[in-house]
């Protein structure tokens, strides 16, 4: 249970530090007064992959509720 638990703080870790380096980035581009329209495209497809990404979260979450009915 131990070493679960490690591994759940360590990718916790992990997913912070990626985190801070995508909002340091964005702050970069941000403080880039010549990426208007870079910045515009770039939200646009941080968007569709969220999009994307909730899309198949809810696809693996029916089929696990599928599979604990059965």
């Amino acid at each position: 249970m131990l070493e679960h638990t490690d591994f759940d703080l360590a990718n916790a870790r992990l997913r912070l530090y990626r985190a801070e380096s995508a909002l340091k980035r964005a702050e970069e581009m941000l403080n880039n007064e010549d990426c208007g329209a870079i910045v515009g495209v770039a939200l646009c497809c941080r968007i569709s992959s969220a999009r994307q990404r909730v899309s198949e979260a809810r696809s693996r979450l029916v089929k696990i509720d599928q599979s604990t009915v059965q």
